[in-house]
C-alpha cells in the first residue's frame, strides 16, 4: 500500500530532532498499519478520526504538520512537507527532522490553525498559542481539501504528532466537500454559481455586453472549418508580437484555468506558497496534483497592500494575482519584482490587468530570462474571458521562459485550444481590440469610481483597499451573509467573500456595472441594510 501521508507535530523547547523524527516514524507505522485492513476509499468529506485513548494533548511551544517522504523501512508511506506555525519553520527539533527526511518546512498563522475543527482540542495550546489545536489542524492544513486524521495526536515526553491523510483525486474540474479546506475556504466556489435567471449579475466580472458583434462575427467564421485540427501558430505569434516577445515563450491555453493546472502538473515545488486573498484557482490545483501549499495572508488593515518580506525567502513557488481578485488591489510592478529570484518561479496572474489604463504595472512584456530587463522565474497569466466575453470559449495564455513553455506544451493535450477560441485570441490583440480595451478600461475605471462614491453613502459598508483597480470592489459588511440573500430577494446576485482564504463572514465581491444598475444596486442595498438588524 502506498500513502501520502501528512502529519501534524507539536514540540516543546525541549524536544531535539530524534525524539520528533522516532514519533513521526512510530505513528506512521500505526496509521498505515490501521488502514492496511481496509481498501481505501474516496473521502465522502473532512471526516475526523476518533482521539488518542490516553487523552493526551499536545506540547504548546511549537507545532507543525508533514507531509511526505520516503521513510524507509519496509513501509509504503511517504511525507512531502512539513507545515508548521508561522514563526517556528526554523525550530532545531523541526528543522532537524526535516533535513533528515528530506523535505522542507512551512508554516501556518495561529489565527487559521484555531479555525480547524479537530477531535481533541487542548487548552494549553490555546493559551500558549491562540490555537486549540497544533498537531491535529496542521496535519490538516497540510493534507488540504478533504482531508481526513488518519491518527490523532500522539505524545512522547516533548512533542505530540497527529497524522492525515489527503482524499484521493477526482476527475478535474470537480467540485463538493472535497474542495473545502479544513478551514471552511471552499476553493472552488465561484462567482457562476451566485447568479440566477432574473438576477442582476454582479457576482461575475465578466464585462457586461460582450463579446462584441465584431467578435463573435470572428468567431462564428471559423465554424466552416471545424473539420480541420487547430493551427495555434498564427495566434501564438499574435500574442508574442503583442507583448513583445518571442514565439516560443507564449503558450495559448484553454483559459488561465488550464494554465494553472498545467503548472501544477510540471513543476515541483519544495516549498510552494500562494498569497491570498486571491482566486482560489492556482491553490486548488496545486493541492489537486498533490503539492502541499502555504499560504501567505495580506492584511485588510493594511489595505491588502504586498509585503514581499512575508514570504518565506526559500518558497520556490509563489503565485500572486495582480490586480488581484477580489481585493481589487494593483501592486506596484516594482514590489511585484522583489519576489523574484534564482531558483523561484514566480507567476503572476495578470488576468484583470487589460481593465487597467495602460496596463500599469504589467509584467507581460518583460521576459523571464536573459536580455536586461529581466525577472528571473517569471511567468505571467493572461485571460480574454473577463474584457471580451469569452467565458464559455475558454482561452488565455501564458508568458515565460521558453524552457517552462516547452514543458508545459508537453504537458498540455492536444488541440487543447480550439479553432473559434485561437481566432478569438488572435484577434482579441489586433490593433482594433487593443484601442478597444483600452476605451472599456477608461469606462471601468469612471464606473467604479461612481460606485465607490455612492457606496460612501451607505453606513455600515467599507470598500476594501485605498484605489480599487479592477472592474469589482471588495466590500465589507457586517452580517454579509444575510444582505447576501437579502440582495437577492432584492434581484442581485454579488459575490460572497468567505471563500477566499484571507476574508471572513464579513465580506462581499461586487462587480463593476454602468451608472443605472449602480444606483438600482446602491438603492436595494440601502434597503436591506436599514431592514436588517445592525450588527
Amino acid at each position: 500500500m502506498s500513502e501520502r501521508f501528512h502529519v501534524g507535530v507539536g514540540a516543546s523547547g525541549a524536544a531535539d530532532a530524534a525524539e520528533v523524527l522516532g514519533l513521526i516514524r512510530a505513528a506512521l507505522a500505526e496509521a498505515e498499519a490501521a488502514l492496511l485492513p481496509r481498501a481505501r476509499a474516496p473521502h465522502p468529506g473532512a471526516s475526523r478520526s476518533p482521539g488518542p485513548p490516553d487523552g493526551s494533548t499536545a506540547a504548546p511551544d511549537t507545532a507543525v504538520g508533514l507531509t511526505g517522504a520516503g521513510l524507509g523501512g519496509g513501509g509504503g508511506c511517504s511525507v512531502a512537507v512539513l507545515a508548521t506555525v508561522t514563526g517556528k519553520e526554523r525550530a532545531p527539533a523541526i528543522a532537524g527532522a526535516a533535513e533528515q527526511l528530506g523535505v522542507a518546512v512551512v508554516g501556518f498563522d495561529p489565527a487559521v490553525l484555531a479555525r480547524v475543527a479537530v477531535p481533541t482540542p487542548s487548552e494549553a495550546a490555546l493559551g500558549a498559542l491562540g490555537t486549540p489545536s497544533v498537531a491535529e489542524a496542521a496535519a490538516l492544513l497540510a493534507a488540504g481539501p478533504g482531508a481526513e486524521l488518519a491518527l490523532a495526536k500522539r505524545k512522547s515526553a516533548h512533542a505530540t504528532v497527529a497524522v492525515a491523510r489527503a482524499p484521493l483525486p477526482l476527475p478535474f474540474p470537480h467540485s463538493g466537500a472535497q474542495d473545502v479546506y479544513p478551514d471552511g475556504h471552499d476553493l472552488r466556489h465561484h462567482g457562476d454559481a451566485e447568479v440566477g435567471e432574473g438576477l442582476v449579475d454582479l457576482a461575475v466580472n465578466v464585462r457586461a455586453g460582450t463579446p462584441p458583434a465584431w467578435l463573435a462575427e470572428v468567431i462564428g467564421g471559423t465554424l466552416a472549418g471545424l473539420a480541420a485540427y487547430p493551427d495555434g501558430r498564427p495566434a501564438r505569434h499574435a500574442v508574442a508580437v503583442r507583448h513583445g516577445r518571442a514565439d516560443p515563450e507564449v503558450l495559448l491555453t484553454a483559459g488561465a484555468a488550464e494554465a494553472f493546472v498545467l503548472l501544477a502538473r510540471v513543476l515541483r515545488p519544495r516549498r510552494a506558497v500562494v498569497v491570498h486573498p486571491q482566486f482560489t484557482e492556482p491553490e486548488a490545483a496545486l493541492r489537486a496534483a498533490g503539492h502541499a501549499v502555504e499560504r501567505v495572508l495580506l492584511d485588510a488593515s493594511d489595505g491588502f497592500r504586498l509585503d514581499p518580506h512575508r514570504v518565506p525567502a526559500d518558497a520556490d513557488l509563489v503565485v500572486l494575482g495582480n490586480p488581484t481578485n477580489p481585493t481589487s488591489v494593483l501592486h506596484p510592478a516594482a514590489l511585484v519584482r522583489e519576489l523574484a529570484r534564482p531558483g523561484r518561479t514566480l507567476v503572476v496572474d495578470e488576468a484583470f490587468m487589460d481593465a487597467v489604463p495602460g496596463e500599469r504595472e504589467s509584467l507581460a512584456g518583460v521576459a523571464g530570462t536573459g536580455g536586461a530587463d529581466t525577472v528571473p522565474g517569471l511567468v505571467v497569466l493572461r485571460s480574454l474571458t473577463k474584457t471580451w466575453g469569452l467565458a464559455g470559449l475558454r482561452v488565455g495564455y501564458v508568458l515565460g521562459a521558453p524552457e517552462l513553455i516547452a514543458e508545459l506544451a508537453a504537458a498540455q493535450p492536444l488541440w487543447a485550444v480550439s479553432s473559434p477560441a485561437l481566432a478569438a485570441a488572435e484577434a482579441c490583440v489586433s490593433a482594433r481590440a487593443r484601442t478597444e480595451a483600452a476605451e472599456a478600461a477608461r469606462q471601468v475605471t469612471a464606473d467604479r469610481a461612481y460606485l465607490v462614491e455612492r457606496l460612501r453613502e451607505v453606513p455600515r459598508v467599507r470598500t476594501a483597499g485605498d484605489a480599487p483597480a479592477a472592474p469589482f470592489v471588495l466590500l465589507r459588511i457586517p452580517g454579509a451573509a444575510d444582505v447576501r440573500a437579502a440582495l437577492r430577494e432584492s434581484g442581485y446576485a454579488v459575490r460572497r467573500g468567505d471563500t477566499f482564504p484571507g476574508l471572513g463572514p464579513d465580506w462581499l465581491r461586487v462587480a463593476v456595472r454602468d451608472r443605472r444598475t449602480t444606483d438600482g444596486f446602491v438603492n436595494a442595498l440601502s434597503a436591506v441594510l436599514t431592514s436588517l438588524p445592525a450588527r
